[in-house]
C-alpha cells in the first residue's frame, strides 16, 4: 500500500512539473510567433546589411526638370499659309477636272486658313536651344515661349527634321535652367520615369509618373517613306499640348521626347509614346550642323541576294543586296549603278541584306555622298553617289 500511494506522488509531482514546464514553452512559442516586425535602422549612406536602398519620388527630378520645359504656341501666318497651299497645288497631280474638285477653291481660302497651335518644348542648352516635335512648330513661322517663370520669349526655328519628328529652336537668353541628356539606350523596361509638359494648354508644367513599358516601338504615326520611328513606351499621362515636352528618369535627366499617345478618344487611354534621347541628340546635331533636313533615298529597288537569286542571275557573291530596278533620275543612277549590281559594301559597312543597307541609309541626308561597293559580275567597283532629294 505504501509503494502504491509512493508511486501516486511520485507520478504528481512529475505530471505537475511537466504541465508548467510545457506550459512555459508554449507561451514563449506564442509569444515569439507574435512580437511585432522588428524596427531596422538605415544608416545615412542608404546601406543596410549590404543592401542598398533609396528613397524613391520624383520630387528631385521635377525641381530640377520642370523650370526647363516651356509652353509653346506656334502660329501660321496667312501669308504662309496662301504659299503652302500654292505649293501643295503645284505638285498635286493634273486632273482632266481641272479645279472641278480642289476643295480650297471651291470653299475659299477661309476654311484652309493658317495654321496654329501650342505644345511644349525643353531647354537644352543654358544659351536657349529648345527641343520639340516638328508636328508643333513645323508649319509655324511665329512661335512664342512662355517659360516656367512667366517669361516670354519669340524663338527662332533653327531646323525641323519631320522624318523623327523633331525641331530646333532658339531663343534668345542666358542662363536659363536646362536638362542634361541620360542614355535612353540604358533605359530598361520597367524602370519608373516622369513626364513634364503642359497638357490641354491651360495645365502649364504638369508632373506625371509611370513606367517604361516597352521600347523600339513603331506605331506608324509619322508619315512618309524615311520616317525613323523607335519610340520609348510609357504609361505616364500624356495629352495634347504634351508634345515636345520631357521625359525623364528617377535623377532628372531627359530620357525621351514626349511625341504620341495611343487613342480611341484623342486624349490619354494608357499609353504614351516618346522618341529616346540618344536620336534627339544625334538630331540636334545635325540641325544645328545643317538646319533643316531633308532625307534623302538612294534610288535603288531589290531584295537581299539568297540562293534562287544566286543560282537563277549566276551570282558571284553569296551575300548583298541585288539591284534590280533604278529609280529613273535617282541619285544611284545618276552615280553609275546598274540593274544587276550587287551592293556589298557602303560607307565601310558590310552589307549582306536589305536591313544592312537600310541601317546605312537610315539618317542619310540631301547632299551626303555614300560610298558603294558593287559587284557586277566578275568585277568589283567603287561608286560614290551623291544623295539627292527622293522623287
Amino acid at each position: 500500500m505504501k509503494q502504491i500511494i509512493a508511486l501516486l506522488f511520485a507520478g504528481f509531482i512529475g505530471g505537475t512539473l511537466s504541465f508548467f514546464l510545457l506550459r512555459g514553452e508554449l507561451d514563449s512559442k506564442v509569444v515569439t510567433m507574435n512580437e511585432s516586425p522588428r524596427a531596422v535602422l538605415v544608416s545615412n549612406d542608404g546601406v543596410n546589411d549590404g543592401v542598398v536602398t533609396q528613397p524613391f519620388n520624383f520630387v528631385t527630378a521635377a525641381e530640377k526638370v520642370t523650370p526647363a520645359v516651356v509652353h509653346i504656341e506656334a502660329t501660321q501666318s496667312a501669308m504662309l499659309a496662301s504659299q503652302e497651299r500654292k505649293n501643295k497645288r503645284r505638285n498635286r497631280p493634273s486632273s482632266p477636272f481641272g479645279q472641278l474638285f480642289d476643295m480650297e477653291e471651291f470653299f475659299g481660302p477661309q476654311f484652309f486658313g493658317p495654321k496654329n497651335g501650342t505644345g511644349s518644348g525643353v531647354i537644352i542648352s543654358e544659351d536657349g536651344y529648345i527641343v520639340t516635335n516638328d508636328h508643333v512648330v513645323g508649319y509655324a513661322d511665329k512661335i512664342m515661349v512662355s517659360l516656367s517663370d512667366k517669361r516670354q520669349f519669340q524663338a527662332i526655328k533653327i531646323g525641323t527634321d519631320p522624318s523623327t519628328d523633331l525641331a530646333l529652336l532658339k531663343i534668345e537668353a542666358t542662363g536659363l535652367a536646362s536638362v542634361n541628356f541620360a542614355d535612353s539606350d540604358e533605359v530598361k523596361v520597367g524602370e519608373w520615369v516622369a513626364a513634364v509638359g503642359n497638357p490641354f494648354s491651360y495645365l502649364k508644367s504638369t508632373v506625371t509618373a509611370g513606367i517604361v513599358s516597352a521600347k523600339g516601338r513603331d506605331i506608324d504615326i509619322i508619315k512618309g517613306e524615311k520616317a525613323i520611328e523607335e519610340f520609348i513606351q510609357t504609361d505616364a499621362a500624356i495629352n495634347p499640348g504634351n508634345s515636345g515636352g520631357a521625359l525623364v528618369n528617377i535623377d532628372g535627366g531627359l530620357i525621351g521626347i514626349n511625341t504620341a499617345i495611343a487613342t480611341p478618344t484623342g486624349v490619354y487611354a494608357g499609353y504614351s509614346f516618346a522618341i529616346p534621347a540618344n536620336l534627339v541628340k544625334t538630331i540636334v546635331a545635325e540641325i544645328k550642323e545643317g538646319g533643316d533636313i531633308q532625307r534623302a533615298r538612294l534610288g535603288v529597288q531589290g531584295d537581299s541576294v539568297d540562293k534562287d537569286w544566286i543560282t537563277e542571275r549566276k551570282l558571284t557573291v553569296d551575300a548583298g543586296f541585288f539591284v534590280a530596278k533604278l529609280e529613273p533620275g535617282g541619285a544611284a543612277q545618276m552615280a553609275g549603278v546598274l540593274p544587276g549590281d550587287v551592293i556589298i559594301r557602303a560607307n565601310g559597312q558590310s552589307i549582306e541584306n536589305y536591313d544592312d543597307l537600310a541601317t546605312v541609309m537610315e539618317f542619310a541626308k540631301v547632299g551626303d555622298t555614300v560610298e558603294l561597293v558593287v559587284q557586277r559580275k566578275k568585277q568589283t567597283k567603287d561608286i560614290k553617289v551623291r544623295l539627292r532629294k527622293g522623287i
